[in-house]
C-alpha cells in the first residue's frame, strides 16, 4: 500500500518518502509533478493513493481532490505529536514532516477522517457563509473600537445613537459623525444640516422629529477634550468610520450573495424547515455540516464536532464533565444563535429549554447548549433518512420535532 504525505508551505511543498520523494512548487507545474508522481506509483480511480496534508483548503487541495482520491487534512497539532514518535531530538524539516504525514496514514488512517465529499454548490455556500460570518465579526470589532474611541471625547454621539437598532453600524450614525467629527462641530449643526445628513443616509420617515432630538443631544452639557486633542481624535475617528463603512458594505454584499445562493441547494428546504433557522443561519449550518450525508456516523459524532455535548475526563476515582474546547467554532457559534432563536420560534424548543432550567437547574447557557444538542440529533436523524434513500421529512420538521 502506498501513502502520500505533503508538508504544506506557502512557496514549496515536500512529499513524504516511502518509495519516492519530490520537492514541488506551488504552481501548475508543481501540481502536475505531484499528480504524475502519484500516477507513477499506482494512483488510479480504482485504487487511489490516500494523501495527508496539513490544510483543508487551497488550490493544492482542490487539485488533489479530483477523482476518488481520499485527502486527509491532519491538524498541525496532531502532526506535531506524531513527529515525536520518529525523532525525540525535536528536529524539524519539510521532508521529515511529509514523511510523518505519510506514516500517519500508514499506521492510523482509521483514526482520521478524509475531507467530506461535499458538492461544489455546498462548498460555494460554505465560502460565502464563512466570509459573511467573518465580515460580521469584523464589523462588530471595528464598531467596538469606534465606540471605545467615542467614549474618550464624543459621548454625545453615543447618546444620539443609543435608541437606534445596530447603533454605530447604521448609515445615519456614520453620516452624522462624518458631518461633525468633533463634539464642538456637532454642537454647531443646524436642524437643516442634521436633516440633510439623515436623508443622505437613506432615512425617509420621522426626519424632522429625529433632527430635533439629535440637535438637543449635541447641544447638551458635556465635558470636552482640549481643542487640539479633540481635533486629533476626530481624525482618528474618521479613519475608523471609513473602515466601518467598508466592513458594513462587505457584510451586506456577502449576506445578499448567501441569500441568492443558499436556496439553490436541494437541502435548503430542509434546513429552513427547522424552527429558528433562517437563510443566514441555515447557510452557516449547512456550510459546516456539508451535504455529504455519510460524513457523520451517528448523532454523537455531529454533537462532538459542534461541541454541543459535554466531555468526560476520568482518571482513577476522579471524573469531571465539562464543555468541549476543541470544536468547529463556526458551527458552535451558529448553533448558539440557532438555539436562541428557536426558543421563541418553536413551542417545543421553548418547553425543552424550560425543562432544562426548571427540572435540571441549568443556567441559561447550559440549557441553550442542551437545546442545540437536541437540534444536532434531529439534523443527524434527517441525514440518516436521506442516506437510506428517503426524502428528508420537511413537513414533519415544521414545528413538529419530538422534543
Amino acid at each position: 500500500m502506498i501513502y502520500c504525505g505533503i508538508d504544506w508551505a506557502e512557496k514549496t511543498h515536500d512529499t513524504g518518502q516511502l518509495v519516492a520523494k519530490r520537492h514541488i512548487t506551488d504552481d501548475a507545474s508543481g501540481y502536475k509533478i505531484l499528480l504524475d508522481l502519484l500516477t507513477e506509483h499506482g494512483d488510479s480511480e480504482e485504487n487511489p493513493i490516500p494523501v495527508a496534508i496539513e490544510t483543508p483548503c487551497g488550490l493544492r487541495v482542490a487539485v488533489l481532490r479530483t477523482g476518488t482520491r481520499p485527502v486527509f487534512a491532519i491538524n498541525p497539532m496532531a502532526a506535531a505529536r506524531y513527529r515525536d514518535r520518529h525523532a525525540v531530538s525535536r528536529k524539524k524539516s519539510g521532508p521529515g514532516d511529509a514523511l510523518v504525514l505519510a506514516n500517519i496514514l500508514r499506521t492510523d488512517m482509521h483514526a482520521h477522517r478524509p475531507l467530506p465529499g461535499d458538492s461544489d454548490l455546498a462548498r460555494a455556500i460554505a465560502v460565502l457563509a464563512r466570509a459573511q460570518q467573518d465580515a460580521t465579526w469584523n464589523r462588530q470589532q471595528i464598531a467596538n473600537q469606534l465606540r471605545s474611541l467615542l467614549r474618550e471625547f464624543y459621548p454625545s454621539a453615543l447618546d444620539a445613537v443609543a435608541t437606534w437598532a445596530n447603533g454605530l453600524c447604521r448609515p445615519e450614525a456614520r453620516e452624522l459623525v462624518k458631518s461633525a467629527p468633533t463634539p464642538a462641530q456637532a454642537a454647531r449643526l443646524t436642524r437643516a444640516q442634521i436633516q440633510a445628513a439623515l436623508r443622505r443616509a437613506g432615512r425617509q420617515r420621522g426626519i424632522e422629529a429625529e433632527a430635533d432630538r439629535l440637535r438637543d443631544i449635541f447641544r447638551g452639557n458635556y465635558a470636552h477634550q482640549p481643542p487640539l486633542v479633540e481635533d486629533a481624535l476626530g481624525k482618528q475617528m474618521l479613519a475608523l468610520v471609513t473602515q466601518l463603512e467598508a466592513a458594513c458594505t462587505a457584510a451586506d454584499d456577502l449576506a445578499k450573495a448567501v441569500e441568492e445562493t443558499f436556496p439553490q441547494h436541494p437541502d435548503a428546504e430542509v434546513m429552513l424547515s427547522f424552527p429558528g433557522l433562517g437563510l443566514q443561519l441555515g447557510a452557516g449550518v449547512l456550510a459546516e455540516i456539508g451535504d455529504d450525508h455519510t460524513r457523520f456516523a451517528d448523532a454523537r459524532s455531529l454533537k462532538a464536532y459542534a461541541a454541543s455535548s459535554p466531555i468526560t475526563r476520568a482518571s482513577g476515582k476522579k471524573s469531571s464533565i465539562t464543555r468541549r474546547w476543541i470544536k468547529n467554532d463556526r458551527l458552535n457559534h451558529a448553533g448558539y444563535l440557532w438555539a436562541f432563536s428557536a426558543i421563541t420560534a418553536s413551542p417545543g424548543a421553548q418547553a425543552h429549554y424550560g425543562r432544562r432550567r426548571d427540572d435540571h437547574g441549568d443556567w441559561h447557557a447550559a440549557a441553550q447548549r442542551n437545546l442545540f444538542n437536541r437540534q444536532c440529533h434531529e439534523v443527524n436523524a434527517a441525514a440518516v433518512e436521506s442516506r437510506a434513500g428517503l426524502r428528508w421529512p420537511v413537513m414533519a420538521l415544521k414545528g413538529e420535532i419530538s422534543w
